[in-house]
């Protein structure tokens, strides 16, 4: 029986979000948004955005990429670089990452705070013309406007730039980030191309598939790695059409709202196919 709500769940640290010994770092941040997206950015650098600023990684360092725990992520950005987490690193000093590493960072401040917020993987309209990329942002709860409203951390000032950003990152609008069960949903009853869906020569029903089942864990606070995979994450395009009913249903779950909060948790705790599988090790 679920007894928390949405709200109370999320502001709550996870398995992926919890900082652990490292506690005190987060201690000493400031409360605001922006200014905690900004630490976000000055403590990570992309790796498929590294030699676009100027950054050439060694095949070592980029294997920070793998870190899936906050914990473990703030252990090697201290050996990178001591200092307070507020003081934004050189290039060559920071935390290597992708989208889900931004959005799970702030996500781990964020609910340290005690503030709700969730890791969504989905697709980004504003990567490629006609396409939705491959991405993870943050959905937060509004207090005041009693709304949750999606954050790109990884966005920064030349990032935006070069993507000609028009919109607000921290208020991203719903058909410029869609959700995986969205993705599916539009792909099976709207007729869109699911070939148009995914990252470099990844794409199509099974890919789209993988980030339904990867929300779905998000939203029971464990923020797989983008390639982790078994049963549901995995497969061809043929077995995700197989599997087209059940996924359908898990898809209209999703979209469903915080008034089915309860059998979302339910579903994670009693389908062992929607769990991470046994001996798994975040």
């Amino acid at each position: 029986m679920v007894s928390d709500t949405p709200q109370t769940y999320y502001a709550a640290p996870g398995l992926m979000t919890d900082p652990g010994e490292y506690t005190a770092h987060f201690d000493r941040l400031p409360p605001d948004l922006p200014s905690l997206v900004k630490i976000v950015q000055g403590l990570m650098v992309h790796i498929f955005w590294a030699e676009r600023y100027g950054l050439t990684l060694t095949e070592e360092r980029k294997q920070e990429v793998n870190l899936r725990p906050v914990a473990k992520k703030l252990k090697r950005l201290l050996e990178l670089d001591d200092r307070p987490l507020t003081e934004e690193r050189p290039l060559d000093r920071r935390l290597v990452g992708n989208c889900r590493d931004f959005s799970v960072l702030l996500c781990a401040m964020l609910r340290h705070q005690g503030v709700p917020v969730r890791a969504r993987a989905g697709f980004g309209a504003y990567f490629l013309p006609d396409h939705y990329e491959d991405h993870w942002v943050c959905e937060i709860w509004d207090t005041q406007l009693a709304r949750w409203f999606l954050v790109d951390a990884q966005l920064d000032a030349f990032q935006q730039q070069a993507l000609g950003i028009g919109f607000d990152t921290f208020d991203v609008p719903r058909d410029q980030f869609i959700t995986g069960g969205k993705a599916w949903l539009i792909a099976r009853r709207e007729g869109a191309d699911p070939a148009r869906f995914g990252i470099f020569d990844m794409h199509g029903l099974a890919f789209i598939r993988g980030n339904v089942v990867r929300d779905f864990l998000a939203l029971n606070k464990v923020e797989i790695l983008p390639w982790d995979d078994w049963d549901w994450i995995a497969g061809s395009d043929q077995e995700a059409a197989a599997d087209a009913e059940q996924i359908d249903r898990l898809a209209d779950l999703l979209l469903a709202g915080d008034a089915v909060f309860p059998d979302v948790r339910a579903l994670y705790e009693n389908d062992n196919r929607l769990r991470v599988p046994p001996g798994w090790q975040p």
